[in-house]
């Protein structure tokens, strides 16, 4: 970079604790980039170089949230932050106006290389992902869920049926059962209605809120 200030991020999701983890593990390189926002159904407040959108139980098929994004006049850039690398999808984000779609395994330094590269004017895709561990927070992570069966818990907790979770996450039908499967078992449930109620006790739901980034007492406020 040539400025020697740090480039002004917004992490977006629908859970805090997706965008306090993206907070979390960009902090390190805070010479280089700041995390100014960490925005959870709500719209970009602050003036930012980019927002980091992260996927987590998020619709990238319609691409309403994308292009919220991408019109909000204070958002320099959009990078989407993923493990979803189907070619149509990474293409349609593109397509949008999508500078950067960046996968989830991707580590940190490697995440803020990126981000500065998208900054410099460059498009930038990562290389389809293979079997890395995935950076990161997520729900039910301290329970022993993995990231897709958090996903999955995520969209069973909103509502969603498995063919339309199948449909959301691009992952076949059996993989969806698989996933949900596993997750029962880790959580202790045996049917769709235990689930919704675990996931709801449990910050499966989206939140509604814009959080102040973590001070260095590690705790979080709103904005």
């Amino acid at each position: 970079m040539t400025s020697s200030a740090p480039l002004r991020i917004a992490a977006v999701n629908d859970y805090d604790v997706v965008v306090a983890g993206l907070h979390a593990m960009l902090r390190r390189y805070a010479r280089r980039v700041c995390v100014v926002e960490l925005d959870t159904n709500v719209a970009v407040a602050q003036r930012v170089d980019i927002a980091l959108y992260d996927t987590f139980a998020q619709t990238q098929d319609n691409g309403s949230e994308i292009m919220r994004l991408l019109r909000n006049p204070r958002v320099g850039a959009v990078v989407v932050y993923t493990w979803n690398f189907q070619p149509e999808v990474v293409q349609a984000s593109i397509d949008r106006g999508v500078r950067g779609y960046v996968s989830k395994t991707l580590a940190a330094n490697a995440l803020v290389d990126v981000l500065e590269q998208v900054h410099a004017g460059e498009v930038v895709v990562s290389p389809t992902p293979g079997n890395g561990l995935v950076t990161g927070e997520w729900p039910g992570r301290e329970e022993g869920l993995t990231p897709r069966e958090a996903e999955v818990l995520g969209l069973i907790t909103q509502g969603l049926s498995n063919n339309d979770i199948a449909a959301q996450t691009h992952l076949s039908i059996n993989s969806v059962k698989s996933y949900i499967r596993t997750a029962y078992r880790k959580i202790e449930v045996t049917s769709r209605s235990q689930a919704v109620l675990w996931g709801v006790r449990h910050g499966f739901e989206p939140d509604q809120t814009r959080l102040r980034p973590p001070t260095h007492d590690g705790s979080t406020r709103l904005a």
